[in-house]
């Protein structure tokens, strides 16, 4: 993927979701967790897109498809694995792309990313000290993403060029700690509470995923519901937008 439509891979699926769909609807938690694993698995937008297509062309001849609307991007996971691996087999021995004498211009600016760095700064400082009274380890840990981002806010005053890769590299690290924090503080009941969730927006669609698909898609699922529980933001440079 190109920088911009890198950086762009949630908005550029959920828009053309809706344009899809005929209809300007909030996109689930579900459907951005499934966003998630296509994002994390490394499929390129335009094979998400082309198996969008797919597979709204195979719901539109099915029984379910008459006058009925395509609710969720989980009936797509199958036909968006299909373009993936149709796109992968047709670039197979089709030669190196020449190089491009350009330089790609950045999608962000820097005021745009201080900007980012200090909602997500702000955030964590105030999710820590609300929550240090009453978990005094989970908000020690929150403060300590909260340093990793202040921290690379020097970054973005060097003067050399600005590595985008090795900044949301340093990013996703600081957000699979915290993740992992979280995982450790949440009991038992949210848990089940999270799952149970999962598993009733889920049942129409299961019997069409792996089980390697499904355990992707709980593991993000579950994260992006505990950063919510939490009041705590997505710190990756996917959500900068």
């Amino acid at each position: 993927m190109d920088s911009f439509n890198y950086f762009n891979y949630f908005t550029e699926i959920e828009e053309y979701f809706w344009r899809k769909r005929g209809a300007h609807l909030l996109v689930s938690p579900l459907d951005w967790a499934i966003v998630e694993t296509w994002q994390r698995a490394g499929i390129p937008l335009d094979a998400v897109l082309r198996g969008i297509d797919s597979a709204f062309e195979s719901y539109a001849r099915s029984r379910r498809g008459a006058g009925r609307p395509l609710k969720s991007l989980a009936y797509c996971v199958d036909a968006v694995l299909d373009a993936a691996a149709d796109r992968q087999e047709a670039s197979t021995g089709a030669g190196p792309e020449p190089k491009r004498s350009e330089k790609p211009a950045q999608p962000f600016s820097r005021e745009e990313l201080r900007g980012f760095l200090r909602r997500n700064i702000e955030k964590l400082g105030q999710a820590a000290e609300r929550l240090n009274s009453s978990e005094a380890e989970l908000a020690r840990r929150i403060a300590q993403a909260r340093a990793s981002l202040a921290d690379l806010t020097a970054l973005l005053d060097s003067p050399a060029d600005l590595d985008l890769e090795n900044l949301e590299r340093r990013l996703s690290a600081a957000e699979e700690k915290l993740s992992a924090a979280l995982l450790a503080a949440a009991d038992e009941n949210m848990l089940v509470n999270i799952h149970t969730e999962l598993d009733r927006q889920l049942a129409p669609y299961r019997r069409r995923m792996s089980a390697e698909q499904l355990g992707q898609l709980e593991r993000q699922y579950t994260q992006k519901r505990l950063l919510e529980r939490f009041g705590l933001p997505r710190l990756s440079l996917f959500y900068l937008n």
